[in-house]
């Protein structure tokens, strides 16, 4: 299934051309909305896949849990989703199988195919996309340099995002997509930080904002706490973002203890790791969110979760 080949790491719909290369037609083909300013609704999915790895057998090994994780997504049907830890040929494997997607992602390595990606999958026919409006960052001092790691993490560590535009309203909105480290503290502190520098400075500033990933850092973690809001102690210094965002998950089961999502092969929900996390605007209506725990034989060693929202009509 390793098909996917160079345009795979580009948006898709912008027929091959990177996110840093300029169109050349001067003014990109523009969907008509049939109902502008329209409610945004969304299905948002985050998934860490469980990199393809060697030690992992049987029903374990990607070869095994890639038609799974491809039906436990045609079942949810996000209309936006991120994965994390995929490989070259596991985001190839899984674009060849989910052909209404269009994907965007570059491995972390490189800034091409080496390493694992963040990526980002959205409903092609559904949203617009445009070459210049996304992208990948390092979470470091020099976020624009493929590989670059200075805050303490092992590896590189990355967010994609992208802009899209819903074709029947005509809102855009943004996704951002990230893995942060796993053992670093000062490193996720830091990614929190440069996160929210990054989202305040997109160039449609009254849009929302879908954050999405494996934060490696459960909701009480000060980087979680910054992104949703809460002033904090962070990298040394008192924190407070103003434009804190809303967790899903906490909105809808703010009592439930059983949250895991790392769950190690486990397959069990007991417990409180939860790691993986959606985050939207303030002003959100939040539908739904949840863990999918429930496909056997398991699809990664984390459960993905879902939410379902609502942006209301707007201008």
């Amino acid at each position: 299934m390793r098909i996917l080949g160079w345009a795979c790491y580009f948006c898709v719909g912008a027929l091959g051309l990177s996110c840093d290369e300029k169109k050349q037609e001067s003014t990109p083909p523009q969907a008509i909305p049939v109902q502008e300013g329209a409610a945004l609704g969304l299905i948002l999915m985050s998934f860490n896949v469980r990199y393809e790895s060697t030690e992992d057998l049987d029903s374990r090994a990607w070869s095994q849990r890639i038609p799974g994780a491809v039906r436990m997504i045609r079942r949810e049907q996000p209309a936006v989703f991120g994965i994390q830890e995929a490989l070259h040929g596991q985001a190839a494997d899984l674009w060849a199988s989910l052909p209404d997607y269009g994907f965007y992602g570059l491995g972390r390595d490189d800034g091409k195919f080496a390493g694992e990606t963040s990526g980002i999958f959205y409903q092609r026919t559904r949203f617009q996309s445009n070459p210049a409006e996304c992208g990948t960052f390092w979470l470091s001092d020099t976020p624009e340099t493929p590989g670059s790691r200075h805050w303490g993490n092992g590896f590189p560590r990355t967010a994609a995002w992208m802009r899209l535009v819903d074709r029947a309203t005509g809102r855009g909105f943004y996704v951002f997509n990230t893995h942060w480290d796993h053992r670093n503290q000062p490193s996720r502190e830091r990614s929190a930080l440069l996160l929210a520098q990054r989202i305040d400075a997109r160039l449609h500033p009254d849009e929302p904002v879908v954050l999405m990933g494996d934060f490696n850092s459960i909701e009480s973690n000060p980087g979680l706490q910054y992104l949703t809001g809460r002033r904090v102690a962070l990298a040394g210094a008192p924190q407070l973002w103003e434009n804190g965002l809303l967790d899903t998950y906490q909105a809808r089961h703010p009592t439930e203890k059983n949250r895991r999502t790392l769950h190690f092969w486990t397959d069990t929900q007991v417990g409180s790791l939860k790691v993986d996390h959606i985050l939207v605007s303030r002003g959100a209506r939040i539908e739904s969110g949840e863990i999918v725990s429930k496909d056997k034989p398991m699809v990664s060693d984390h459960f993905p979760v879902t939410a379902r929202i609502v942006f209301p009509a707007g201008n």
